[in-house]
Protein backbone atom coordinates (compact mmCIF):
# COMPACT_ATOMS: atom_id res chain seq x y z
CA UNK A 1 0.00 0.00 0.00
CA UNK A 2 2.89 2.33 1.31
CA UNK A 3 4.64 1.70 -2.48
CA UNK A 4 1.67 2.34 -4.54
CA UNK A 5 1.25 5.80 -2.97
CA UNK A 6 4.36 6.69 -3.69
CA UNK A 7 4.19 6.02 -6.66
CA UNK A 8 1.29 7.77 -7.35
CA UNK A 9 3.12 10.83 -5.78
CA UNK A 10 5.81 11.04 -8.39
CA UNK A 11 3.77 10.48 -11.35
CA UNK A 12 3.24 13.90 -12.27
CA UNK A 13 7.42 14.51 -12.28
CA UNK A 14 8.13 11.19 -14.18
CA UNK A 15 5.33 12.41 -16.70
CA UNK A 16 7.30 15.92 -17.14
CA UNK A 17 9.75 14.62 -17.58
CA UNK A 18 9.15 12.21 -20.27
CA UNK A 19 7.49 14.88 -21.89
CA UNK A 20 10.04 17.43 -21.67
CA UNK A 21 13.50 15.57 -21.40
CA UNK A 22 15.22 16.83 -24.24
CA UNK A 23 14.45 20.82 -23.49
CA UNK A 24 15.54 19.74 -19.88
CA UNK A 25 18.83 18.40 -20.82
CA UNK A 26 19.83 21.17 -23.45
CA UNK A 27 18.44 23.94 -20.54
CA UNK A 28 21.27 21.94 -18.19
CA UNK A 29 23.53 21.72 -20.96
CA UNK A 30 23.47 25.51 -21.56
CA UNK A 31 23.49 26.07 -18.24
CA UNK A 32 26.78 24.58 -17.06
CA UNK A 33 28.47 25.88 -20.50
CA UNK A 34 27.40 29.52 -19.24
CA UNK A 35 28.56 28.86 -15.45
CA UNK A 36 31.70 27.80 -16.77
CA UNK A 37 32.32 30.67 -19.53
CA UNK A 38 31.31 33.37 -16.73
CA UNK A 39 34.20 31.01 -14.13
CA UNK A 40 36.69 31.29 -16.55
CA UNK A 41 35.94 34.48 -17.27
CA UNK A 42 35.74 35.78 -13.87
CA UNK A 43 39.19 34.14 -13.40
CA UNK A 44 41.17 35.96 -16.40
CA UNK A 45 39.69 38.84 -15.24
CA UNK A 46 41.06 38.90 -11.82
CA UNK A 47 44.67 39.96 -11.15
CA UNK A 48 48.05 37.91 -10.90
CA UNK A 49 50.49 40.05 -10.09
CA UNK A 50 52.25 38.71 -6.85
CA UNK A 51 53.81 41.32 -4.49
CA UNK A 52 56.65 39.00 -3.12
CA UNK A 53 57.73 37.69 -6.73
CA UNK A 54 61.56 39.04 -7.81
CA UNK A 55 62.45 38.26 -10.94
CA UNK A 56 66.11 36.39 -11.55
CA UNK A 57 66.62 39.01 -14.60
CA UNK A 58 68.68 42.24 -13.37
CA UNK A 59 67.72 44.96 -15.44
CA UNK A 60 69.93 46.66 -17.74
CA UNK A 61 72.74 43.58 -17.74
CA UNK A 62 73.91 41.96 -21.47
CA UNK A 63 76.59 40.30 -22.72
CA UNK A 64 78.67 41.76 -24.62
CA UNK A 65 78.49 39.20 -27.57
CA UNK A 66 74.41 40.03 -27.74
CA UNK A 67 75.56 43.78 -27.87
CA UNK A 68 77.87 43.14 -30.66
CA UNK A 69 74.91 41.61 -32.71
CA UNK A 70 72.22 44.58 -31.89
CA UNK A 71 74.42 47.17 -32.80
CA UNK A 72 75.19 44.48 -36.06
CA UNK A 73 71.71 44.96 -37.40
CA UNK A 74 70.64 47.28 -39.81
CA UNK A 75 67.62 49.90 -39.38
CA UNK A 76 64.81 49.88 -42.59
CA UNK A 77 66.16 53.19 -43.96
CA UNK A 78 69.29 51.94 -44.60
CA UNK A 79 70.12 49.59 -47.53
CA UNK A 80 70.38 45.50 -46.83
CA UNK A 81 73.95 44.59 -47.75
CA UNK A 82 74.58 42.84 -51.29
CA UNK A 83 73.58 39.44 -51.12
CA UNK A 84 76.52 36.73 -51.92
CA UNK A 85 76.05 33.57 -53.78
CA UNK A 86 78.62 30.72 -53.53
CA UNK A 87 80.95 30.30 -56.75
CA UNK A 88 79.31 28.57 -59.21
CA UNK A 89 75.66 29.13 -58.15
CA UNK A 90 73.44 31.67 -59.79
CA UNK A 91 70.76 33.31 -57.93
CA UNK A 92 67.05 32.15 -59.59
CA UNK A 93 65.60 35.15 -57.50
CA UNK A 94 67.47 38.16 -59.29
CA UNK A 95 67.05 39.25 -63.19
Amino acid sequence: MKNANLSLSFKPIVTIFKRYHLTLFIVFVTACLAFAVITFSNLLATSSTDTTYTSPITAGSIDQTTLERIKALHTSDEAAPPLVTPQGRINPFSE
